[in-house]
């Protein structure tokens, strides 16, 4: 499940150590379209959106 850090409202994976403090979301700000759009490197372990849901 993704979670938003509350720091700068950035979206990470739930294991990722860069979140700091944030909250769990159920689905990705419209904004995501693709992969790409994640800019934390902790996303680099999937190949889609698909993958993440």
């Amino acid at each position: 499940m993704p979670i938003m850090s509350s720091d700068d409202f950035s979206i990470h994976a739930d294991d990722c150590e860069d979140v700091g403090a944030g909250m769990s979301i159920s689905d990705l700000p419209d904004e995501v379209t693709s992969i790409d759009d994640l800019e934390c490197e902790c996303w680099s372990g999937f190949d889609s959106l698909e993958d993440i849901e």
